[in-house]
């Protein structure tokens, strides 16, 4: 049996002249580590993960990659205090993977003195959830508030303003699960625990968004994506892995003020034949200037995405009748105006429900960042705005 699925996508060719002379870093489990591994694979070439590497774990070695801390190196386990850090190194790349079971800990101040003593990243992705809101706490609400503070706190003050920090939100749990976090003591919370992401997932986008972080709604993005999801209910395919790399990519684009053309592949995915992918003869470049009241305003868009069973169709809706003005999700305060409070103030954020507004935006971004190179030799220390690779 096969299908066809036409997507949006980043190459290989624009990966590597995106991330040149960059530093990533990615924190999180083990669907995180999929995002890792993808990433490695897209700087070298446009191959696809296969299912052998998305089960892999703790091995010494991941297509030239090489294993710093942790996995196979120690003991193997689905404990709490695993560990395993992996580092990839070319010429003009560097990418860092931390596996971390929980938002916030000693390990994770351990994570903190590496960047504040080694590399500065230039780019930071992290998601922790599941282990969060299952391992630690029946009642995992009020700790993982209180972790998810002092998670963005911390980093506020080791980072410098021009890392780019993306929240990836916890992707769609399926009915029945099982995983190395579902250990037997808790596999009675399988059943709710696809309810408990939902509302981890908006406690969490809230206080990253109230922090100025961005974040990047991987639940939204893949709701209606089930048929890429593996059998356990948990992780997911190298073909939604790819499509999270290229969402990623974009994200950071957009935030550099970098346009990236808009190359639309058709991918042929066989039960038996590997990936077959064709590109388009021509590619017109994307203007991301059409997208800057969406992703750059503190108000709610003017318009949206509204999906159904078939083709999605584009829906104007305004907050508060017909000619009225967006509102805001919750006031905005930049972290100096924080700091004049006192080294222990935390940004106001707003828990309150959406009732019948229309959801807040799935990818948020505050500013174009500095696009700079931190490690590199004789390269101009800024890029001009929305400048072509």
């Amino acid at each position: 049996m096969y299908f066809l699925q036409t997507m949006k996508t980043v190459r290989h060719q624009q990966a590597c002249q995106l991330l040149h002379n960059k530093f990533v870093v990615v924190l999180g489990d083990s669907i995180q580590r999929g995002v890792y591994k993808d990433l490695v694979l897209i700087l070298q070439s446009d191959r696809y993960l296969t299912q052998r590497q998305l089960k892999s774990k703790g091995e010494m070695s991941f297509e030239q990659d090489c294993l710093v801390e942790g996995g196979c190196l120690n003991h193997m386990n689905n404990g709490t205090e695993y560990r395993e850090v992996r580092q990839f190194q070319s010429d003009h790349h560097l990418v860092r993977f931390y596996f971390v079971t929980r938002v916030f800990s000693q390990y994770m101040e351990s994570i903190m003195e590496d960047f504040q003593q080694g590399l500065k990243p230039d780019v930071v992705i992290i998601n922790s959830c599941v282990w969060d809101i299952s391992r630690y706490n029946s009642n995992w609400l009020e700790d993982y508030q209180e972790n998810l503070h002092r998670f963005f706190g911390e980093l506020s003050c080791v980072l410098p303003e021009e890392t780019l920090v993306i929240w990836n939100l916890t992707m769609p749990l399926g009915k029945s699960i099982r995983g190395g976090f579902l250990v037997s003591e808790i596999e009675h919370k399988a059943p709710q625990l696809r309810y408990d992401v939902i509302e981890a997932n908006f406690y969490s986008g809230t206080l990253a968004d109230a922090y100025q972080r961005d974040v990047l709604d991987l639940h939204f993005h893949f709701r209606f994506s089930l048929q890429h999801r593996t059998n356990d209910g948990v992780h997911w395919n190298a073909v939604a892995h790819r499509s999270i790399t290229c969402l990623l990519l974009e994200h950071i684009a957009q935030a550099w003020g970098v346009l990236l053309p808009d190359p639309l592949r058709t991918v042929d995915i066989g039960d038996r034949q590997p990936l077959s992918i064709t590109a388009p003869k021509t590619a017109a470049p994307l203007n991301y200037k059409r997208y800057t009241e969406e992703l750059y305003s503190d108000s709610l868009p003017s318009s949206f995405l509204y999906f159904e069973r078939g083709d999605p169709q584009l829906r104007e809706t305004t907050v508060g009748g017909a000619g009225a003005a967006p509102k805001p999700l919750f006031p905005r305060q930049t972290p100096a105006r924080w700091a004049k409070r006192g080294s222990n103030s935390r940004p106001p954020y707003c828990f309150e429900p959406y009732g019948d507004q229309n959801p807040p935006r799935v990818v948020r971004s505050r500013n174009e960042r500095l696009h700079y190179a931190p490690y590199a030799q004789h390269r101009p220390r800024r890029w001009t705005p929305h400048a072509y690779y």
